[in-house]
């Protein structure tokens, strides 16, 4: 009965349009887009809606909450009231390790609904039931929840507290992977509609990192499942990412002068002096001397590491870097290779968040204590003996070109290798999303040191070039000058792409004039300490759809972006 009333409501809207100039803001709307999500309210009593769900087939209900408004906010601003569902899917005692596995979830539902369905993909190695909050961006104002979407959250399949141990069981690495988002995401749409009498009239996916990963598999393998995908920062090569992480490590360990502290191969001084080195030579190319490059790619061109970077007289100081550290970090940023010199991951580009405070975590602490891992406990086939596994040991220790192997072979008992398993299986075919008529917006932060901007822009190109050389009726890519892994950095990182998305898909609304924002102190997203001091702490930047630049225009704050322009 819901699926019959959806459709006759869209009956009546197309007569309506054909009859009525008084409507013609909804006639547009249909016409360019999918038409706009009508509002409801919640079915009932959030305490019963548990009973209601026993039928739900391979889950397991575990409890329906009443959450009064207030008691969670975003950003400084009160949720309202919603119903809280917990529940677990597919509960089993693997046959592997005999330990308990399932993929477990939380739901959100509002009072008062907007009519659509939120999937918050999570980051890291999930494992953890996140709030569904439905949060995006580097300093989010707003999210999904706050706006009236119904969102779901969960742990992918496996509980956290396990670490990279759940690798051993091969669903746990399926569930992982992307099985977890197809199993959810009917069951989700299903609940809705006890709930609320109907299912989602729209329905989202978006998340950054891992979580941009899970959105990027999507698009491929549930293109029929999501009208609009938001990603960042997507590691949607991860196991490749990883051991570049890995490889930068092992360079990084030739040269510390602590083998114990990878980051005394390049310190805090040495990195801030570098990135001053590019900012010399790249800060002015959009035209305004601001601390941000803007003109990313320009920059490539101009900054050359050998020449632009002072070599060591003497001692280190800061002040330079020794012929040693050049050579060692110079293929960091060109890109990972195998023995013989064969790339298997992005370059990283060169920009001004090469000081940024993230880079110890990721290059310095993270190849050994979680890439290390992920490698070979989760992607490995076969994987390590998780027994007395000592990180920091195999990664700085394996072949690089042993762990390639490892993360693309099969056997009887891993029937996909991870090169399958964790990444999109036609990245650059999204041919049956967009005759769908769906829409994918992903941003990447230019400085982030895990996940290079570039294998986003490389993808991006390639989906380009499959759709005749120009993919913007349907996907957008955006490039964050400065910004670090999610957020951070010397950027203008707080903006709303959901809201873009959602016109973007329901009317037709190109995502143009996008704002983003610094979040200096007194910001209610929450103040990014890496501000410089010289910026106003509401600086604001337009944030461009590649391959356009935001350009100064020639007069005006360079503090506002008014006074800048995407070409």
């Amino acid at each position: 009965m819901p699926n019959i009333l959806k459709r006759l409501r869209n009956v009546s809207q197309q007569a309506v349009c054909g009859l009525a100039l008084s409507v013609a803001s909804v006639c547009a709307a249909q016409a360019a887009g999918m038409g706009v999500a009508q509002r409801g309210q919640f079915n009932g009593d959030c305490d019963a809606l548990s009973a209601r769900l026993m039928n739900l087939a391979n889950t397991t209900i575990s409890s329906s909450t009443p959450v009064a408004a207030g008691a969670l906010t975003l950003g400084g601003t009160p949720i309202p009231q919603h119903c809280l569902v917990t529940g677990a899917m597919f509960e089993r005692v693997s046959e592997v390790d005999g330990k308990p596995y399932a993929i477990r979830f939380e739901m959100r539902l509002p009072m008062q609904w907007n009519g659509r369905f939120f999937y918050q993909a999570n980051g890291g190695i999930d494992g953890r039931v996140v709030p569904a909050l439905g949060a995006a961006g580097g300093g989010p104002l707003t999210g999904a929840l706050l706006q009236g979407f119904a969102v779901i959250s969960s742990d992918a399949g496996h509980d956290g507290a396990m670490g990279a141990d759940f690798g051993i069981d091969p669903q746990a690495r399926l569930d992982y992977g992307y099985q977890a988002v197809g199993k959810l995401t009917p069951m989700a749409k299903q609940l809705i509609e006890h709930a609320y009498g109907r299912p989602p009239d729209h329905s989202y996916i978006g998340g950054c990192s891992n979580g941009g990963r899970h959105t990027m598999i999507a698009m491929n393998r549930y293109s029929d499942a999501y009208d609009g995908y938001l990603a960042g920062a997507p590691g949607f090569r991860l196991p490749l990412a990883a051991i570049a992480n890995i490889f930068g490590a092992q360079r990084y360990a030739s040269i510390a002068t602590d083998p114990k502290d990878l980051s005394t191969a390049f310190t805090a001084a040495e990195r801030g002096m570098v990135a001053d080195a590019v900012l010399a030579q790249c800060d002015a190319l959009d035209g305004a001397t601001d601390g941000l490059i803007q003109d990313v790619d320009a920059c490539q061109r101009a900054f050359d590491f050998d020449r632009d970077v002072p070599v060591c007289a003497n001692e280190r100081d800061g002040t330079c870097l020794t012929p040693a550290q050049k050579q060692a970090l110079a293929p960091i940023f060109s890109g990972a290779t195998t023995a013989d010199g064969t790339p298997f991951y992005a370059p990283f580009p060169y920009d001004a968040g090469l000081r940024g405070n993230g880079i110890p975590f990721w290059e310095f602490t993270a190849p050994v204590v979680m890439d290390s891992g992920g490698v070979a406990l989760i992607w490995k086939v076969p994987p390590a003996p998780a027994a007395g596994f000592n990180g920091p040991a195999y990664a700085l220790s394996t072949r690089i070109d042993d762990m390639l192997r490892g993360v693309a072979a099969t056997d009887a008992r891993y029937t996909e290798s991870a090169q399958q398993f964790m990444m999109p299986p036609h990245p650059a075919d999204l041919a049956a999303l967009k005759q769908r008529g769906a829409k994918v917006m992903v941003y990447h932060g230019v400085s982030d040191p895990i996940f290079s901007v570039e294998d986003s822009k490389a993808w991006y190109e390639q989906m380009t070039a499959a759709n005749g050389g120009d993919a913007t009726d349907f996907a957008r890519f955006y490039r964050i000058p400065g910004m670090a892994h999610c957020a951070g950095g010397p950027a203008t990182d707080q903006f709303d792409l959901l809201s873009k998305l959602v016109a973007w898909v329901e009317q037709g609304q190109e995502p143009v004039s996008i704002v983003a924002t610094a979040r200096g102190p007194g910001n209610a997203g929450g103040v990014n300490d890496e501000i410089p001091a010289q910026w106003s702490a509401k600086r604001t930047r337009p944030l461009c759809a590649y391959p356009a630049v935001a350009r100064y225009k020639g007069a005006g704050s360079v503090e506002d972006a008014a006074n800048f322009e995407c070409r």
